[in-house]
């Protein structure tokens, strides 16, 4: 992988993690939840967000955000 494919996907990948943090931040959560967000990008540079594990309460506000259709300015 060239260094451009990498920042690319680094950058991509962070940009999401981001997204996720603060919607998770929105809903409330606590940063031992959205703490463990993390940008990951793989050897062929695809971009990735590990989003770690969950209690199961956290899942389902999680889903129940989803469900109810708020778009990701709301959360």
């Amino acid at each position: 992988m060239d260094m451009q494919t990498y920042r690319d996907g680094s950058r991509e990948a962070t940009d999401a993690a981001e997204a996720i943090r603060a919607a998770l931040v929105a809903l409330g959560l606590p940063e031992r939840v959205w703490g463990s967000v993390r940008p990951m990008v793989t050897h062929s540079g695809k971009p990735y967000v590990h989003l770690g594990m969950v209690r199961a309460e956290v899942a389902e506000r999680i889903a129940e955000a989803i469900r109810s259709g708020h778009s990701p300015e709301l959360l």
